[in-house]
């Protein structure tokens, strides 16, 4: 996941001039990973957008930690089969006349060997109510089943072999924070692109209100700005996967 925010920053002066080659790929590194914490954050938008955090899981794809792929254009690395369609969505995103978009593109691994991920790129909101980010998820498709042999002939068919009970279920372990509900409905507010009005205009709270309550919950995510704070929310499985509008899983949310 990637988060990108739209100041006037100049991110040609970072890599346009002086684009740091991919280093090679881990051996060891999986080519698929979790759409859910597949996750990083840009800015400078939409002229071009430069990563500005990035998880692992995003990272990894290209043969990059997710310090290294800090300050990479993310249209230098992913681009989509119709010329400057990534780039017409993002300004879409920008202005504020499509939320969010998902796109299929095509990226390089650190050998030089395509990848094929789809991407869903969701606009944040900052105080001043204009979009100040996105949040960038890649969902990696599951590699393709390896074709069946020709058939032969028939093997007979083998005993019965007696089925082992099922294995006891074990709780899955959590490393978000447990949030309660109002803090719930506010990132999920922010989630989806909503100003600090139209949230406490929602939610029947003071604009301060729902500023002393985003504060509360950067500071326990431990992240800079709303941007960071839906990636890291995303990167640790807050969100339902695949839904939308986005909302918190009831397991993250006290009772």
């Amino acid at each position: 996941m990637a988060t990108t925010s739209f100041p006037d920053a100049s991110p040609r002066k970072h890599h346009r001039d002086a684009q740091p080659a991919l280093p090679a790929l881990r051996r060891d590194a999986p080519r698929s990973a979790s759409a859910s914490r597949a996750v990083c954050t840009v800015r400078s938008f939409p002229d071009n957008l430069v990563i500005t955090s990035a998880e692992p899981e995003f990272a990894r794809p290209f043969g990059l930690s997710s310090g290294e792929i800090c300050g990479y254009g993310l249209l230098d690395l992913l681009h989509s089969a119709v010329p400057d369609r990534l780039r017409e969505q993002f300004v879409a995103l920008s202005s504020g006349r499509q939320p969010r978009f998902t796109e299929k593109v095509t990226g390089k691994d650190g050998t030089g060997v395509d990848f094929h991920a789809d991407m869903t790129a969701i606009a944040v909101r900052g105080l001043a109510g204009g979009t100040s980010g996105a949040v960038v998820l890649l969902h990696h498709p599951a590699a393709a089943a390896p074709a069946a042999a020709a058939p032969g002939p028939a093997a007979p068919a083998p005993a019965p072999v007696p089925m082992a009970p099922p294995p006891a279920t074990r709780p899955v372990a959590h490393e978000g924070p447990l949030l309660s509900a109002l803090d719930a409905q506010v990132l999920e507010g922010v989630a989806r692109g909503e100003s600090t009005v139209q949230l406490a205009s929602r939610l029947y709270l003071s604009r301060q209100g729902i500023e002393y309550r985003i504060g509360q919950m950067l500071r326990r995510f431990d992240t800079p700005n709303r941007p960071a704070l839906v990636s890291r929310a995303h990167a640790l499985g807050m969100f339902a996967a695949g839904q939308w509008p986005p909302r918190v899983l009831p397991e993250r949310v006290k009772p």
